[in-house]
């Protein structure tokens, strides 16, 4: 019985859509035609009363009186995989009338993949990274597998080789991809691991295009921005979006797409113009645009402007793309004429403007996207299986969005850098130190210190700037030094470490701050006085940092030790052993040209300080920690770039603990929170894969 034919079965009624709605009672399923199914009863029994509405999300199954497997039902492949053989465990009946169970939504081979396309208008930096985010929280939430793209308009082939103040912080992928920070929005809200390839930027698309016609395949034709450069942007997209990127390794059903920078700029209209041609390639049920604005408050009026989005919007269908739905982001509430302004003068339903006005945490934004009724739209709009309600999983946010507002104790920590002045350059470490801080139920005090302003020279020239930093420095429960590059305010995270060890402040180097606590210990505590890094002093005679020259071979971009490798733990008795689990090896995602050398280990082990993680060949120094220390530790790798709000990462979660001083209850309890904690957090603590709730991871 093919689909897309008017069929009966068993003189039930054709839908109106000609196809065949045949459902099977659950104990004609095979194992693993359901998830979670077993080997079930060899023969079936009776099967349950048919709701009066209740649809396969396939359209392809129908409840038959006897049971029997249908040829429709042996081409619908569920989300378990395999063949009808043998009946599951589950009964089918629990399902409410007219509600397919989240967990079991069909998986058919032609079930189209839905494209989610987020523009932005008016300027940049609006939230399209957090509103695709949550977007692709929500229908995870509803059972479907989601993964996500990035569209940078700009020629760099990655983001490796920029400055942290002109994107942000290079965020980094298991497979080493250097991307922007927006797909470590992704990753964070959806739990997922994106591949390099899922950041498009103008570089990568003209590099492919151009390698195609070196090689030959154009046939001798004019090479063009239409078709070929749009044409490769669509094949991209649809090539990428069909990888999958969860742990079941199994084929995503929506894809959001982000297209960075705003509508008019003249570096993103080839990749307009690609989506306008997608949009009809992909077919209308299968794609959805929706656009964010600016609704601007100015202070003198104190009026909510709506000019700014109508003109964004009509600037969009100029180019050929309609929004289907109207994000409007403001600093307030809007207030409803707002609303019907623009529903009217942008010719959309009011109930296609959504607000998202600023709130307290980017948790909350999932929540009010879904109170708004963006679930009913999606299940409208792109004829989604999907219930209205969502799954346990927003439940979970929402109470972790509620807990972070009721947070009343406070952790201080003092990150110490040289990219203090723009918050981006470090979002995934404060998101790190957040979900930590969350987890122990304590709200999270972030103070920002530029290295170089606890500097000598800062004293003389600006004596005010070196003693309020002093301060912040001093008062702070918890110290931190983040990766980085360059010579510039080395001696001033020196001088917040060597505070740090001498008077047992809890502290956490990552990366560059671990070179350079090895650095401060072989000057203050081996009496190496011109010890360094040869980043920073090539010719000095301790070169207790020394480069690694086969991912040095010239060129800047991608030529460093990037993604995921493993670290093996040479010692059981270690801290941060105990906060991965007790593992034998962790696996983190690494960012560095430079490590330890190898050579000098035994001269700082003699003293104190252990090296209690190595690489798999164990020549590579990962981990070190201080005896006699609350939490002395470094990191070569960046765990930050793993943490997910509710899995925090160890390392930063130590550093937390022992900032309120919590940390040895806390591993003498076999690393588990306390009763006062855990009862409120252990909502969180469970795995955040839909999947798993219904059976069916600047820098250096």
């Amino acid at each position: 019985m093919a689909a897309g034919r008017s069929t009966a079965v068993n003189g039930s009624t054709p839908p109106p859509n000609g196809r065949t709605l045949a459902l099977l009672p659950r104990t004609s399923l095979p194992p693993r035609a359901w998830p979670g199914g077993g080997a079930g009863l060899t023969s079936p029994a009776a099967p349950p009363p048919a709701p009066s509405n209740f649809t396969c999300a396939c359209a392809r199954l129908a409840w038959t009186p006897r049971g029997k497997v249908t040829a429709a039902a042996r081409a619908c492949a569920y989300p378990g995989g395999g063949a009808p053989t043998a009946a599951p465990q589950r009964p089918l009946s629990a399902a409410p009338e007219g509600r397919f169970p989240p967990g079991d939504l069909c998986s058919c081979a032609d079930f189209p993949m839905k494209y989610i396309l987020v523009t932005g208008g008016v300027i940049s930096g609006i939230g399209k990274g957090i509103i695709a985010s949550s977007i692709g929280t929500i229908l995870k939430s509803c059972g479907l597998r989601v993964t996500a793209i990035k569209i940078d308009p700009y020629i760099n082939i990655d983001a490796g080789t920029f400055s942290p103040y002109e994107h942000g912080e290079v965020f980094v992928l298991n497979d080493g991809g250097e991307v922007d920070l927006d797909l470590g929005n992704y990753e964070r809200f959806l739990d997922i691991n994106l591949y390099k390839d899922n950041n498009i930027t103008t570089g990568k698309i003209y590099q492919h295009v151009i390698n195609k016609e070196r090689h030959g395949d154009y046939l001798g034709k004019t090479v063009q921005v239409v078709p070929h450069i749009t044409d490769a942007v669509q094949e991209w997209v649809m090539n990428q979006a069909k990888v999958p990127v969860d742990d079941d390794r199994k084929e995503p059903q929506i894809c959001v797409i982000e297209l960075g920078g705003t509508i008019g700029d003249i570096e993103g209209m080839p990749f307009v113009e690609a989506f306008r041609q997608f949009q009809f390639k992909a077919k209308r049920e299968n794609f959805c645009n929706i656009h964010v604005s600016l609704v601007p408050q100015p202070n003198a009026t104190g009026e909510q402007k709506t000019k700014p989005t109508q003109n964004s919007v009509r600037a969009l269908r100029g180019l050929g793309l309609s929004p289907d739905l109207i994000v409007c982001r403001s600093a307030k509430p809007i207030e409803m004429a707002v609303k019907e302004k623009i529903s009217m003068f942008c010719h959309v339903e009011p109930e296609q403007v959504i607000f998202i006005h600023d709130v307290s945490s980017t948790y909350r934004v999932p929540i009010l996207l879904e109170e708004q009724g963006i679930i009913k739209y999606f299940k409208q709009r792109l004829n989604l299986p999907i219930d209205d309600q969502p799954s346990d999983l927003l439940m979970k946010w929402r109470k972790m969005a509620d807990r972070y507002e009721r947070l009343l104790k406070v952790c201080s920590i003092a990150l110490v850098g040289k990219y203090t002045k723009l918050s981006d350059c470090y979002a995934s470490v404060f998101k790190a130190l957040e979900h930590s801080a969350l987890a122990i139920n304590h709200k999270l005090d972030l103070m920002y210190i530029d290295s170089t302003e606890l500097e000598r020279s800062t004293e003389v020239e600006n004596s005010v700037k070196y003693h309020q930093a002093w301060h912040k420095l001093c008062k702070a429960d918890g110290i931190l030094v983040p990766g980085g590059f360059g010579i510039r305010g080395t001696e001033g995270k020196l001088q917040a470490i060597s505070w740090a060890r001498t008077k047992k402040k809890p502290f956490l180097g990552v990366c560059l701050g671990m070179q350079l606590a090895v650095v401060e210990f072989a000057r203050n505590c081996l009496n190496w006085k011109d010890a360094n890094s040869v980043e920073f002093d090539p010719d000095t005679t301790n070169p207790v940092v020394i480069d690694m020259p086969e991912h040095n071979p010239g060129d800047m971009g991608g030529t460093m030790r990037l993604g995921k490798r493993r670290t093996v733990f040479k010692t059981q008795n270690s801290i941060l052993r105990k906060l991965y689990g007790d593992e034998m090896f962790v696996e983190e995602r690494h960012r560095h040209r430079y490590e330890v050398n190898p050579e000098l280990t035994h001269s700082f082990e003699e003293k104190g300080l252990k090296f209690v993680g190595h690489d798999t060949e164990g020549n590579r120094m990962e981990i070190i920690e201080l005896e006699n220390h609350p939490y002395f530790v470094g990191v070569q790798f960046h765990p930050e770039f793993s943490s997910r709000p509710m899995k925090p990462s160890p390392p930063y979660l130590g550093l937390l603990l022992a900032a309120t001083g919590t940390l040895n209850a806390y591993l003498q309890r076999g690393c588990k929170l306390s009763p006062s904690n855990s009862d409120s957090y252990s909502d969180l603590s469970d795995d955040s894969s839909p999947e798993k709730e219904f059976p069916n991871s600047e820098t250096r």
